[in-house]
């Protein structure tokens, strides 16, 4: 590994020094500049943008001259912020990852972007995406191993948290968009209860599923930064969880490990791994139960197959019979397949995933689990740039809409990064990250 390569920044301490007046935006946006000039040439997170450090120093000019005093600025005054090229932002391009013309793909800022802005975010650039959040990959390399995927399909934006060039990027998962490519990047991914981030100007992929998410490099920036973006958030929400000290109160989270054919489906190093994991959170006095949630798990994988192709189709209509041509062979493929599929079997499958949802919240109630707990991925990032990886790990989470995030949890004996996978129940965001908090502490402490 190229240590250079992987140097993430905390966002929480970033913040507070910009909103400290040292540095100004000006120095900043120099700084960030010259980090992405040195090192993206080597993982290609970021799309490349002609005049990139002009447009930032305008946009910090009228930044300071919006809040002058910037103690006063919002909480990301002067913060800069990776935007996945499937998301839209005024004045930048949005390609998709595809050869389109742009001006066919434009749209309205995305409300994400908005959020941003209004909290004092400058936008860095955007981040490579596989093209349409598909599965034919970007250019972007892993910067722990260069010759391995940084997985997909928000790949720049979890390559530019873990290189150092932003705190802050944003995502998308349909499946496993976010969980994979953070684990693999080893950086936090944090993926909202489906629907708490609105989807407003973000090209769709499958609209049941697609959801906006982030990476940054620990915990606290994503508590930072979620209460920002996701709608409705409860800042008294989340539980004290009784670690100071080492001593776990009462309440400390019971954490559930759905075992069966779904997690047969990790192979050996993240097994390995996720044992270790298990027994250390065990012999810190976190109480670990083993469920049978997902007995049906191949059942459930074809459901949600169906409902992706069809609704990536139906995304694509108009786009693709004007420049199907322009499509790589992945992405035309899945939308070719997609036309195939009967609505009345999509109907079919949406009512299953219900059912599941459903299902899923009564066993977990019953059992007293505040935690669902896997790998984040099916191992570590792999060898090559031809595929981003495999996102089942995230499947039956995506399928139910859950919120789920992938902490740093070690690394293999080649020095590539793991993760552990955490889901909260639907809607529980901010306890989802209150809890994950306790995992944090004792994985780093480890």
């Amino acid at each position: 590994m190229d240590k250079s390569l992987v140097r993430p920044r905390s966002l929480v301490r970033e913040a507070a020094s910009l909103r400290a007046g040292v540095p100004t935006p000006a120095v900043h946006v120099d700084r960030l500049c010259a980090r992405i000039e040195q090192v993206d040439p080597l993982i290609h997170a970021f799309v490349p943008e002609p005049g990139r450090a002009d447009r930032l120093q305008a946009e910090a000019r009228a930044l300071v001259a919006r809040h002058p005093d910037p103690a006063q600025a919002p909480p990301l005054y002067g913060v800069a912020v990776g935007i996945k090229d499937t998301v839209h932002v005024d004045g930048l391009p949005t390609h998709g990852g595809s050869l389109l013309p742009p001006g066919v793909l434009a749209g309205p800022q995305a409300t994400v972007v908005d959020r941003l802005r209004a909290a004092g975010a400058l936008v860095a650039g955007k981040t490579v995406t596989a093209e349409f959040a598909g599965s034919a990959p970007g250019r972007t390399r892993n910067p722990h191993r260069p010759e391995h995927t940084p997985g997909g399909s928000s790949s720049g934006s979890a390559a530019a948290v873990a290189a150092g060039l932003v705190p802050l990027a944003i995502g998308t998962q349909t499946i496993g968009s976010v969980v994979r490519p953070a684990a693999y990047c080893g950086v936090v991914g944090f993926r909202p209860t489906f629907g708490r981030i609105p989807t407003a100007g973000v090209l769709p992929n499958a609209p049941s599923f697609d959801t906006v998410g982030l990476f940054t490099a620990d915990l606290a920036g994503a508590a930072l930064a979620a209460p920002l973006l996701c709608d409705d958030w409860d800042h008294e929400a989340g539980p004290d969880d009784g670690a100071g000290g080492g001593a776990w109160a009462d309440g400390a989270p019971v954490l559930g490990v759905p075992v069966g054919p779904y997690l047969d489906r990790a192979g050996p190093e993240a097994r390995q791994a996720f044992d270790r994991q298990l027994a250390l959170l065990a012999a810190r006095g976190l109480t670990v139960r083993r469920l049978d949630l997902l007995p049906d798990f191949e059942e459930l994988e074809r459901q949600a197959q169906t409902v992706n192709r069809f609704e990536m189709a139906a995304s694509h209509t108009d786009w693709f019979a004007r420049f199907g041509d322009l499509y790589r062979p992945e992405t035309a493929a899945s939308i070719r397949h997609g036309r195939t599929v009967d609505p009345a079997d999509r109907a079919a499958a949406l009512r299953a995933r219900t059912a599941f949802r459903e299902r899923l919240a009564e066993r977990r109630q019953r059992a007293g689990v505040d935690l669902l707990l896997a790998p984040s991925a099916t191992g570590p990032a792999p060898l090559g740039l031809d595929s981003t990886g495999s996102a089942v790990m995230s499947l039956p989470w995506s399928f139910a809409g859950l919120p789920a995030l992938s902490l740093p949890a070690g690394v293999t004996a080649a020095g590539l990064p793991l993760g552990l996978q955490v889901v909260g129940e639907a809607g529980a965001d901010e306890r989802l990250l209150a809890l994950a908090a306790v995992l944090e502490r004792v994985l780093d402490g480890a």
